[in-house]
């Protein structure tokens, strides 16, 4: 049998996708990867002249719109319809030939590749290529440490509650917050509350092009790319450590 493999593509700079995915991504026959309606995707633009001249590619557009409450009922129906249909079609493709998903980021971190994984891996073999997770790539530009000697990084989503996001902010050392875009405005408010607003700062199209990083505080939170992630820097917790830590 033949394998779906799920190649991380890492933060958004080709050159940072790992030797192991650019060699299955560059033999690949049949591409598939995750999408918007009417967009060329994220994962497609990264891996742009990486494939084989006879290359089949698979875009999967997502059926969901923004008009649409992510925690609808009818936004679950129609993902977990789209979700049940791909992993029906690549495990069809996996009965004899190999097929590569590109993922950005790491496709076990946050990844649109986790739904179909639960879902392939009783029927087909499957294997995942770890890549660089796209926080990685931000705090790199940002241009500091995110963590300092026994600092405690809080990964959180932009979709938790306002009171879920301040109580975790409140308590962390290091913080990330993905899932920002339409978010924002919440991730500002309860970083002001957790007296972290400060510290943090905002991460635009991360080792892509348009990079962009900002102090929060001084950004107008009317827009926000999909590609942006918040960040606010640990200061090192042991005593006397000092830049040692």
């Amino acid at each position: 049998m033949a394998r779906v493999i799920c190649a991380g593509l890492g933060p958004g700079d080709p050159d940072l996708i790992s030797l192991r995915a650019d060699r299955l991504i560059r033999s690949a026959r049949h591409i598939a990867y995750f999408r918007k309606k009417g967009r060329a995707g994220q994962a497609r633009r990264i891996v742009e002249g990486m494939l084989a001249p006879d290359a089949i590619e698979h875009a999967m557009e997502y059926p969901v719109t923004t008009e649409l409450p992510f925690d609808s009922p009818a936004y679950n129906a129609l993902l977990t319809r789209f979700y049940d249909e791909w992993s029906t079609r690549l495990a069809e493709i996996a009965r004899s030939e190999d097929v590569v998903v590109l993922c950005e980021g790491d496709p076990f971190f946050y990844g649109s590749f986790m739904h179909l994984h639960v879902r392939l891996r009783d029927r087909a073999t499957v294997e995942v290529v770890p890549g660089i997770p796209g926080m990685a790539g931000c705090w790199h530009a940002s241009g500091q440490p995110i963590t300092w000697g026994d600092d405690v990084l809080s990964v959180l989503t932009g979709t938790l509650a306002e009171d879920d996001l301040i109580r975790h902010m409140a308590a962390a050392d290091a913080i990330v917050v993905m899932k920002t875009g339409r978010n924002l405005p919440k991730i500002r408010r309860a970083l002001v509350a957790a007296g972290r607003i400060g510290d943090a700062v905002l991460i635009e199209h991360g080792t892509m092009p348009g990079e962009r990083v900002r102090p929060l505080a001084d950004v107008e939170t009317a827009e926000c790319p999909y590609f942006a992630i918040v960040l606010a820097h640990g200061r090192g917790r042991r005593p006397g450590a000092g830049d040692e830590a």
